[in-house]
């Protein structure tokens, strides 16, 4: 669904797709013509056989794979690099863990191909913070035209497009409306990475010209042309791991996380005392909300690993709403008003108002405001990064205040820049004084100016 491409060595491109052209007709009868099919075809619903539970998930995949695998250039090409280079794979793997058996469930759950499973290890390599340069977010990288469409809410607050069991629904709903449309699962990948106006355009082309119209001979966009192969190379890598000498490590096939409805909102520093957990952990669970707290008006779900569920639900039934956000006293200043003051603490108006219970925005200085204690820690968009390539290193003195600079290049993140130079990502923006509005762009200048620190490592 986006369009942002990867170079590697070997000449060609391993791409991703994003919904460049907005679905037209949503509700018409017509649908996209079919002449033409190949064999590359397969129905919605699919004969599985019965899978011996060996208790890995990309065994369970493997198991129930039906799609055929063309020999066709492209498909050739792409398998012979995840072939040659197996690190890639295997560190989309360890971010696929804590979120692969929940989209697997769901993908069984509706009959569909579990060779659709994989796609956003095309479109995001797994990263549910991957943004686009055709600002497309998440792991199944949906534009904001399409996330509306398919329901997703977006706001100051939240982005659903990055929240992993929203957005998985979204886009299943997306590919089952493509495959009702075109009854042919390659034309239904197609019209996902370039809109289905693109798709319908390149068929009538070839069929006013009476070339044939199977995937393989349309005329589409060349990303287009090259993420359908890049899904079937994948699908046919992971299949075949062991004739491949690819060696995934195990992700267990039970649940690793679970949704929760807390009911109200919640300081994300709470929740994750609560969860007795670290703060960056929970975040990275959790990467559709924008700031250091859930939604005033939600949703209010919050995915917390299984091994926490239990201490997490009796600490919240034990802790009263009131004290689910951290609160702070603001004297307020000459000048102040409750917008400025609003946007320095991250929150609304409404949200001081209702905090301190009064019914307009006139405010006199002297006076205090109950303010939430954010922890300013909001989870940042950022570009999406390639999993090989990484940004310079360097030496840095005892002394607290030296300056570095780094100049940002094709793949860096805000996550990444900070996990090699040893900083957290707020004091990036801090230093840069950049906003939630910013993003990384190629050629830009960061600058550091405190020793450093180190991160904490999280793992599931």
């Amino acid at each position: 669904m986006r369009t942002l491409i990867v170079f590697i060595t070997t000449g060609f491109i391993l791409l991703s797709g994003c919904q460049t052209v907005a679905i037209k007709d949503a509700d018409a009868d017509r649908n996209i013509s079919t002449a033409n099919k190949t064999t590359s075809t397969i129905p919605k619903s699919l004969a599985r056989r019965n899978y011996q539970d060996n208790g890995d998930v990309w065994e369970r995949i493997r198991y129930s794979m039906d799609m055929p695998i063309p020999d066709e250039q492209l498909v050739n090409q792409y398998r012979q690099w995840y072939i040659d280079n197996p690190q890639h794979l295997e560190s989309i793997s360890q971010r696929a863990k804590p979120f692969l058996y929940l989209i697997v469930q769901e993908f069984e759950h509706r009959d569909l191909p579990i060779e659709l499973a994989l796609l956003p290890m095309v479109e995001s390599s797994f990263n549910p913070f991957a943004y686009s340069s055709a600002d497309a977010s998440g792991l199944w990288q949906f534009t904001s035209p399409m996330a509306s469409h398919f329901g997703l809410q977006m706001n100051w607050w939240y982005d659903g497009r990055r929240d992993v069991p929203a957005a998985t629904s979204a886009a299943l709903d997306m590919l089952e409306y493509l495959y009702k449309k075109t009854d042919n699962w390659l034309y239904a990948l197609a019209a996902y990475n370039a809109g289905e106006g693109r798709l319908r355009e390149a068929i009538r082309y070839n069929e006013a010209r009476g070339l044939s119209t199977d995937f393989w001979s349309l005329p589409l966009p060349k990303e287009t042309r090259q993420y359908v192969p890049q899904l079937l190379a994948i699908a046919d890598v992971i299949k075949n791991a062991q004739r491949y000498g690819i060696a995934l490590k195990t992700i267990p096939n039970k649940p690793l996380v679970e949704v929760i409805d807390v009911g109200s909102q919640i300081d994300i520093s709470v929740a994750a005392e609560l969860a007795n957990m670290p703060i960056a952990r929970l975040q990275n669970l959790n990467p559709g909300f924008n700031r250091w707290a859930t939604s005033p008006d939600g949703p209010h779900q919050l995915i917390v690993p299984v091994s926490k569920v239990n201490v997490f639900k009796k600490a919240l039934a034990d802790t009263d709403i009131s004290a689910r956000m951290k609160w702070s006293k603001y004297k307020i200043k000459p000048g102040d008003s409750m917008s400025a003051i609003a946007k320095r603490y991250q929150t609304t108006v409404s949200k001081i108002q209702q905090m301190n219970d009064i019914n307009s925005d006139k405010i006199v200085a002297g006076q205090f405001l109950y303010m939430p204690q954010g922890v300013s820690s909001m989870i940042p968009e950022v570009e999406l990064a390639s999993t090989n390539k990484q940004p310079r290193t360097i030496t840095t003195s005892n002394q607290p205040a030296v300056r570095s600079d780094h100049t940002v290049k094709y793949g860096d993140t805000l996550w990444s820049i900070a996990k090699v130079y040893k900083v957290s990502v707020e004091q990036i923006i801090a230093w840069n004084k950049m906003t939630d509005k910013d993003k990384l762009t190629v050629g830009k200048t960061l600058q550091f100016y405190q020793q450093p620190f180190q991160q904490q490592q999280t793992q599931l």
